[in-house]
């Protein structure tokens, strides 16, 4: 089975000023953010990747680049409008203060699942279309790869909603997860269940993360959990 691992783009000026950057053009990384993405680059460095798929967004085109200038063997670059940013409509480029004096505000923090935003998408119709993209990419790695790493660089509520679907979470609970710039999040698509093992890592050595020889000879249960937690192995 593939191995997907979400990672948020690095942080942006508008992260930094507290602005909802949406799809607005020409939000790129910052200082800090470039240095974020060439530090996860570096933890991803030892992990064979099979593809890399990016928002087509510049601050996660960015962050992918820098993924894939750290690979031995760079993977291809795809971008996906599946897991580009929210439609955020009339909200994108406003301030998170101002934001959070709209009504729509607590629909959005306690019942995300009934948020439309005016003039954009809805969460709902985002958590769907980001969830199918990387089920179907993930089946499309197991076909030609096998046992394979892939990544996927998306946005920080795109990653929530999928994490959210992952752990069998309803929409209305997903903003109890967090999602750092740059972070690293990491789901396996079982034959009987979605497996989360990473969730906002922000420093944990990822080589694991690379199949050993002895998994690939033996392989392991589709899907099973080990009754009692096993030995804490990937």
């Amino acid at each position: 089975m593939p191995t997907l691992i979400l990672v948020r783009h690095g942080r942006t000026k508008a992260n930094a000023d507290g602005v909802l950057a949406g799809r607005s053009p020409g939000v790129r990384l910052d200082q800090v953010g470039r240095k974020q993405a060439a530090e996860v680059a570096a933890r991803l460095a030892p992990v064979p990747l099979a593809t890399l798929v990016t928002s087509p967004l510049a601050r996660t085109v960015a962050t992918a680049q820098a993924i894939i200038d750290a690979q031995q063997q760079p993977p291809p670059l795809l971008r996906a409008k599946g897991i580009i940013e929210c439609g955020y409509g009339d909200w994108t480029g406003q301030s998170i203060k101002a934001l959070a004096k709209q009504p729509m505000w607590k629909t959005v923090q306690n019942q995300p699942s009934a948020a439309v935003f005016p003039g954009g998408e809805s969460l709902l119709d985002m958590q769907h279309r980001a969830v199918s993209t990387v089920r179907a990419i993930d089946a499309e790695v197991e076909g030609e790869h096998g046992e394979a790493c892939w990544v996927a660089v998306s946005h920080g509520d795109v990653i929530k909603a999928i994490l959210a679907d992952a752990l069998g979470m309803h929409l209305d609970a997903f903003q109890r997860l967090v999602v750092h710039p740059a972070s690293v999040s990491v789901v396996r698509y079982t034959a009987t269940r979605p497996m989360v093992l990473y969730v906002n890592d922000g420093g944990s050595d990822l080589s694991a993360l690379r199949a050993s020889p002895k998994r690939r000879r033996r392989g392991k249960p589709s899907g099973d959990a080990v009754v009692g937690g096993g030995d804490g192995s990937l």
